[in-house]
C-alpha cells in the first residue's frame, strides 16, 4: 500500500505533462491548492465558516486560535486558566474538540491516539495564518480523523509579493504579554521567497498558578513561477503550563474564591498546606512540511506533501502518600517500621513521531471540477512515567520506567470529490472517501493497568449535494454526508468502545448582495455509538467519552451580515438545537435504568453571538461583540434532584479597538489596538465535570448532595492592549 501511495504522484505528473500546453494566467494564488482538497467553496452544499488574517488580526492580542473563533455560529470556546491563554478548548454544534478534524494545509494536526488539538503546542499561531474555514457537520473529505462535529483548515502565510516586518507587542491583565517578530524578503529574483516569524507569550493566568511560559516559530521559504510553487515549512513551540485541569468544587470557591486552584497541593512536614511550584506540563512540538504544487495545463494541477512532526514532553506532579506497588517499588524496613508508602514527584512522559504523505490531482474544466488523491500517515509514540524524587526511594534507580506503553497506528484514504454544473441553475456534489485505520498498542497505561489493542477498522464515507440558483444572489442547497471514526487510545483505557456513525443531513439558504448577508441551514444528525462526553474527567483532565447507543444533533444555524451604513456594520448569529440520547441507559442504584430521551452532555440548546462594528474614519475600528450560551448537562442523566450538573448560562461582551496611523517614514503603519474582555465584569463559568456516582442519588426521588461536580471559572473585566509596527 506504501508503494502505491508513493507512485500515485509519478504517475498524475507523467500524464498531466504528456497533456501540457499553453496555461492561461490565473488570479487565483498557487498557495490556495494547498487546502484545495479539503476545502469547499462559497456555493458549494456543504455549511461552512470564513475568517480571514485581517479578521484574526484584530483581536489577535495573545489569546489562542479557538477563543480567536469564538464569534462563529454555534461555537463554543473555554479556557483552563481563565484568561484565553494556556490551555484552551472548542466545541461546535456541542461536539467535543476530539471529533474536529483540524488540518493544516492539507495535513492532519489532530494527535493520532487522542484525536485531540492542543493550540497550547503551537503559540500565537494566528500570527501565521492567512485564512481558515470552518465546516459545520461533516463537511468534505479531509485527511486524518473524520470529522464528527466539525472541520477546520487553515492555510499559512502566503507569498508575498514585496519585502515587509513586523513588530508587535501586546500587554495586559494577569501580566499578560506578546511579542512577535516578523520578516518577509519579498520575491528574490521574481520567484524565491523566504519568511519567518518568532513569538514569546507569558502569563499568570486568571486562576491561581496557572501560568504560561510559551514559545514559538514559524519558518519558510518559497519557490514560485507560473505554474509551479515549492514550499518548505517548519514551524512549532514550546509550553510550560502550570496544571490548572483540576477545575476547582462550588466548595472551593465558597471558601478560598472562582480563582482557586487545587493543583499542585500537599501538606508538609509541619503540617502546612502547600503548593508544589513544579506542578507543570512542558511540551515541544516541531513540525516540518514540503509541498510541490505544479499546474500543467489550463485543465490539470497536482498538489504533493510531505510532513514531519516530532513531539515529545511531560507533565510532573507532587504526590502524597503514594503505594509502593503503584510504581514497582519493593517495601522496605527503617528502625523497624515497615514502609510501604511515599511522597513523591512523577512525570509522565509521550514522546511521538508523526508522519505524513499527501496527493492529489485537480481537474477542472467548463462545467466540472474533478479532485482525486489520498494520504497516508504513520504515528509511532511511547508513553512512560519517571519518579524524579522520592521521600522514601525504596530500591529504584535513577530513570526507572515505572510503566511503559508503545503504540502505532496507520492511516490510509483515498477520496474522489466533484462539482459539477449541469446547468446555470442545478449544481450537483459528490464525494466518496474510503480509509483504512491499524492501532496497535500494549503494555501498562499510567495507571499500571495493562493495555493490549490491536484494532483494524475500514470505513466507507460517501457524500452528495445539490445547490440551486434561484438568481445571482439566492442559493439554496441540501447534502448527505455519511461519516465513520475510531475510538481514541482513552476510550479504550476506560472501556471497550466501538466506532461512531454518522448520517448527517444538511438544508440551506444562502442570499448575498453588496450590503446584505444572510445564510440559514438546518441540520440533523444521526448518530449510532456517538461517543460522548460522560460528564468525567481522568487524572489529567482529560474528557472521558464512552458509547451512547442511538442519539441525535437537530438544530438550525443562522447568520446575517448588514452593512447598516457607511459607518455601521452587524453580524449576527444564533443557533437553536435539541440534542438528545434515544433510550438511554445508565446504572442507578447499582441497576441498569432506561432513563429515557436525555439531554446530550455539553451541548447547550441556544448559543448566540452578535458583532456591531463603527467605523467612524478609515483609520478607527470599534467593535462591540457579546456571546450567549444557554444551559449546559455535564452529564447524560437529566437528574431531576440536583441542579449540580448544570452549567448556567451566560451572557459576555467584548470591546475591541483598532487605530491606525499610515506613515512616510521608517514604518509604513502604526496599529494601535485595544481589548476589553467581559466589560460587564460577568462571573461565569464555560466548563466543567460530573461524577455519577451510583450512591449520590435514586431515581425513586430522595434528594441528595452530589459532590463529583468540578468548574472551570472564566476571568472577570480583563483587558489586553498591543501597537503594531509594520515596515
Amino acid at each position: 500500500m506504501k508503494k502505491i501511495l508513493l507512485f500515485i504522484p509519478l504517475f498524475i505528473g507523467m500524464f498531466a505533462q504528456a497533456q501540457k500546453s499553453d496555461i492561461k494566467k490565473d488570479t487565483i494564488k498557487l498557495d490556495e491548492v494547498l487546502v484545495k482538497a479539503v476545502r469547499v467553496h462559497a456555493e458549494s452544499p456543504i455549511t461552512h465558516s470564513n475568517i480571514s488574517k485581517e479578521e484574526l488580526m484584530k483581536r489577535n492580542l495573545g489569546q489562542d486560535i479557538p477563543i480567536l473563533m469564538n464569534f462563529l455560529p454555534n461555537v463554543v470556546t473555554t479556557s483552563d486558566a481563565g484568561a484565553g491563554v494556556g490551555y484552551t478548548g472548542i466545541r461546535v454544534r456541542g461536539v467535543s474538540a476530539q471529533s474536529t478534524n483540524i488540518t493544516i494545509n492539507g495535513i492532519p494536526y489532530n494527535d493520532a491516539e487522542s484525536l485531540g488539538t492542543f493550540w497550547v503546542d503551537l503559540p500565537d499561531f494566528s500570527s501565521s495564518v492567512e485564512n481558515l474555514q470552518l465546516q459545520r457537520g461533516v463537511g468534505s473529505s479531509t485527511n486524518g480523523s473524520g470529522a464528527f462535529g466539525a472541520s477546520l483548515n487553515l492555510l499559512t502565510d502566503v507569498i508575498s509579493e514585496e519585502a515587509n516586518g513586523e513588530i508587535n507587542n501586546s500587554f495586559g491583565s494577569f501580566n499578560t504579554r506578546k511579542h512577535t517578530i516578523k520578516f518577509s524578503t519579498g520575491k528574490l529574483n521574481d520567484h524565491i521567497e523566504i519568511a519567518g516569524r518568532f513569538s514569546k507569550i507569558k502569563s499568570d493566568g486568571y486562576i491561581d498558578r496557572a501560568t504560561s511560559d510559551l514559545d514559538s516559530y514559524f519558518l519558510q521559504a518559497s519557490y514560485i513561477d507560473d505554474t509551479t510553487l515549492i514550499k518548505a515549512l517548519t514551524f512549532g513551540g514550546h509550553e510550560i503550563t502550570y496544571q490548572a485541569w483540576n477545575g476547582v468544587s462550588q466548595d472551593q470557591i465558597d471558601e478560598f474564591g472562582r480563582t482557586f486552584n487545587p493543583s499542585g497541593e500537599y501538606i508538609d512536614t509541619n503540617g502546612t498546606t502547600q503548593f508544589y511550584d513544579n506542578e507543570v506540563d512542558n511540551y515541544k512540538q516541531d513540525h516540518y512540511q514540503l509541498h510541490w504544487n505544479e499546474r500543467y495545463n489550463n485543465y490539470w494541477s497536482t498538489n504533493i506533501a510531505l510532513n514531519y512532526t516530532y513531539g515529545r514532553g511531560f507533565f510532573e506532579q507532587y504526590k502524597e502518600e503514594q503505594d509502593f506497588a503503584e510504581y514497582d517499588f519493593s517495601e522496605i524496613t527503617i528502625g523497624g517500621e515497615t514502609i510501604n508508602t511515599t511522597d513523591l514527584i512523577r512525570r509522565r512522559w509521550l514522546d511521538n513521531d508523526f508522519y505524513v504523505i499527501n496527493a492529489s490531482a485537480n481537474y477542472k474544466k467548463e462545467e466540472l471540477n474533478l479532485i482525486f488523491g489520498g494520504s497516508y500517515s504513520t504515528y509511532k509514540g511511547d508513553h512512560f512515567g519517571e519518579v524524579i524524587w522520592a521521600q522514601f526511594a525504596s530500591d529504584s534507580e535513577i530513570r526507572d520506567h515505572y510503566y511503559d506503553s508503545e503504540s502505532e497506528k496507520t492511516d490510509i484514504n483515498f477520496f474522489t470529490k466533484a462539482t459539477y454544473k449541469i446547468n446555470d441553475k442545478i449544481s450537483l456534489f459528490g464525494d466518496v472517501q474510503v480509509r483504512f485505520v491499524d492501532y496497535q498498542t500494549n503494555g501498562l497505561t499510567s495507571d499500571r493497568e495493562f493495555i493490549n489493542v490491536d484494532k483494524s477498522y475500514s470505513f466507507f464515507n460517501p457524500k452528495a449535494g445539490i445547490t440551486y440558483t434561484l438568481n445571482a444572489a439566492n442559493h439554496l442547497y441540501f447534502s448527505y454526508a455519511r461519516a465513520n471514526r475510531e475510538p481514541s487510545r482513552n476510550d479504550f483505557e476506560n472501556g471497550d468502545p466501538k466506532p461512531e456513525k454518522l448520517n448527517d443531513f444538511e438544508l440551506g439558504w444562502r442570499l448575498g448582495k453588496d450590503k446584505f448577508q444572510f445564510n440559514a441551514n438546518l441540520y440533523y444528525m444521526k448518530y449510532q455509538d456517538q461517543l460522548i462526553l460522560t460528564g468525567e474527567i481522568d487524572d489529567v483532565g482529560e474528557s472521558i467519552r464512552a458509547n451512547s447507543g442511538k442519539s441525535y444533533r437537530l438544530g438550525v444555524e443562522v447568520d446575517v451580515a448588514i452593512q447598516l451604513s457607511n459607518k455601521f456594520t452587524l453580524q449576527s448569529n444564533i443557533a437553536l438545537s435539541s440534542n438528545k440520547n434515544e433510550d438511554f441507559f445508565a446504572p442507578i442504584d447499582g441497576e441498569l435504568v432506561n432513563l429515557g430521551n436525555t439531554n446530550i452532555s455539553f451541548s447547550p440548546n441556544i448559543v448566540a453571538a452578535n458583532q456591531l462594528q463603527f467605523n467612524p474614519t478609515n483609520q478607527l475600528q470599534i467593535s462591540f461583540l457579546s456571546k450567549y450560551v444557554g444551559e449546559q448537562n455535564m452529564g447524560n442523566l437529566d437528574s431531576k434532584i440536583s441542579k449540580n450538573d448544570l452549567l448556567p448560562s451566560y451572557f459576555v461582551s467584548d470591546l475591541n479597538i483598532a487605530y491606525e496611523i499610515k506613515t512616510n517614514t521608517v514604518f509604513k503603519s502604526i496599529i494601535f489596538s485595544g481589548l476589553v474582555n467581559n466589560i460587564f465584569n460577568e462571573k461565569y463559568i464555560s466548563n466543567g465535570y460530573y461524577y455519577n456516582y451510583d450512591d449520590t442519588w435514586s431515581i425513586a426521588g430522595e434528594t441528595k448532595t452530589l459532590d463529583g461536580a468540578g468548574y472551570y471559572p472564566q476571568a472577570t473585566s480583563n483587558f489586553l492592549v498591543g501597537v503594531t509596527l509594520k515596515f
